[in-house]
């Protein structure tokens, strides 16, 4: 196995503030130190050019590259000038089928935690209880607990063509965020379509990355649903396997981890014992 390794990590959301109910996720301040120490320490490269060194095994040491799921409005609102104040690059996976003031089932769940006083632990559990249900009966229970909407969490066409503009990449993440393999084939292979065709129309240009909601091989997707991405024309797609990428690896399923750890050392003592891990 070659000594090449590529890190890519994955987040969902910047807060402007930290959330106890939410406490995963970082918050600008835990953010721009992580972009920071990760500048200082790795080589971080925009994903295409990375894969295409990997490829070429002329992956600089230490390579490193940053994506985001789902297509949150704090990505473009947070996330990027974080990343143009350190000079790094990012990839952005959308669920086309919530821009422009949709909100995700798991949001809805959420807000009604928030408002209802459940913590953590207790929302997590809730979570996983309705991530499994078929896809339109997750939906109605979502909605039905959600209080009313108090701010418009995704983002707009017009935040996508700025990160585009801004010289981040924009992938596909299906249109609705379904779980593929609870699906019909032919249901998942629209979704994946109109997920791809809708940001192509936004951006006026070709989009061929792709990130499998969930992301995990073998429950959230299968091998077919590897073949429909590649004969839509994804060059790449991205699971949510921990490890590293090596130059052998899967170009339609490579592993990304996301680095929970609230501070610097244990952020960094994660990013180095992922890449002792190829996938």
């Amino acid at each position: 196995m070659s000594s090449q390794r590529l890190s890519i990590l994955m987040y969902h959301r910047v807060l402007a503030a930290p959330d106890a109910l939410l406490p995963s996720l970082p918050d600008i301040r835990r953010f721009d130190r992580q972009m920071a120490l990760l500048k200082r320490c790795f080589h971080v490269l925009p994903v295409t050019r990375a894969l295409s060194l990997l490829q070429q095994q002329r992956l600089p040491p230490r390579a490193a590259c940053i994506t985001f799921d789902d297509g949150y409005a704090d990505n473009a609102e947070y996330a990027l000038p974080i990343l143009h104040k350190h000079g790094l690059s990012a990839a952005f996976f959308i669920a086309s089928g919530y821009l422009d003031g949709g909100q995700m089932w798991n949001d809805d769940v959420i807000d009604h935690a928030r408002q209802a006083g459940v913590g953590p632990r207790a929302l997590d559990r809730l979570l996983l209880e309705l991530k499994y249900l078929p896809f339109e009966q997750r939906q109605r229970a979502a909605r039905a607990m959600a209080p009313p909407r108090r701010q418009e969490l995704m983002l707009c066409s017009p935040q996508v063509r700025a990160l585009h503009a801004a010289g981040m990449e924009i992938g596909a993440h299906t249109h609705r965020h379904p779980i593929l393999s609870a699906m019909p084939d032919g249901e998942a292979l629209a979704d994946i379509q109109q997920g791809k065709t809708a940001l192509e129309s936004i951006l006026q240009a070709p989009v061929t990355l792709f990130a499998y909601p969930n992301g995990k091989p073998g429950r959230d997707y299968q091998q077919r649903h590897i073949d429909m991405a590649r004969a839509l024309g994804f060059d790449a797609a991205f699971s949510t396997v921990a490890g590293s990428a090596y130059d052998g690896s899967d170009l339609m399923q490579l592993p990304r981890f996301t680095p929970w750890e609230p501070d610097r050392l244990r952020f960094l003592l994660r990013l180095l014992a992922q890449r002792r891990v190829a996938v």
